[in-house]
């Protein structure tokens, strides 16, 4: 089921977007917002019944949520979302996919997180390659303001919220040009990767903490000074 749901996206992506590169990573953001929205909604139920609370999980999907929107956000500024034809392919194909994962994640948790890390493993790549190919035009392109004022200017809580294998603060990306902010996008994709990796593992549920969370209880356990 992975295989086929993950496989229909990478289609309509490759096949039907070739030529067309904004319009296809809008697509691809517009999708890859949606299992976190459903393993919020799912989170959110599991709690509300009192059967599972985990704010870190809440926190640390959300987080990535909020990145895969401002990814969103630079491919409409770039004129990504123009089509209406393009707009209606991408919101039809969220909202299916929306109940999917919402359902496999609460039958089996491990797959539901498996496809997300399968479909960010083909963002990164599908980034990659672009910026091999366009790499001369990008770097003469300005920087987006909604990218300049996610990686650079505004609150970046939430953007180290979402890079489980990173302390808070470490990664700062450039964004001067545009070539700079695909690169920051490509990288993103990779933190999700990791982060769906660390989902999966068998002591997550235990042992998973968003990167602000990890020092602050740190500090906690550290003896006082006399």
């Amino acid at each position: 089921m992975i295989r086929i749901l993950v496989g229909i996206l990478v289609f309509v992506i490759n096949k039907v977007y070739a030529n067309r590169p904004y319009p296809r990573f809008y697509v691809l953001e517009t999708v890859a917002r949606v299992p976190y929205f459903s393993y919020l909604s799912v989170l959110h139920f599991y709690e509300t019944l009192g059967f599972w609370r985990k704010a870190d999980w809440l926190k640390i999907h959300f987080a990535e949520s909020w990145n895969e929107l401002h990814h969103l956000l630079i491919m409409e500024s770039l004129g990504g979302a123009n089509f209406w034809g393009d707009r209606v392919l991408a919101k039809t194909t969220a909202l299916i996919y929306y109940w999917v994962i919402a359902a496999l994640y609460v039958v089996a948790p491990r797959s539901a997180y498996h496809f997300m890390e399968l479909v960010e493993e083909h963002a990164y790549a599908s980034y990659g390659k672009f910026l091999k190919a366009e790499a001369e035009y990008l770097k003469t392109q300005p920087a987006p303001d909604v990218a300049v004022q996610y990686y650079r200017d505004g609150d970046l809580y939430m953007f180290d919220e979402f890079q489980t294998a990173h302390p808070a603060e470490e990664r700062r990306p450039q964004v001067d040009t545009l070539y700079d902010v695909f690169v920051a996008i490509r990288d993103d994709e990779m933190e999700h990767v990791k982060t769906m990796v660390a989902c999966q593992q068998p002591e997550a549920q235990q042992e998973l903490l968003s990167p602000h969370t990890a020092p602050a209880l740190t500090a906690e356990d550290a003896p006082a000074l006399p």
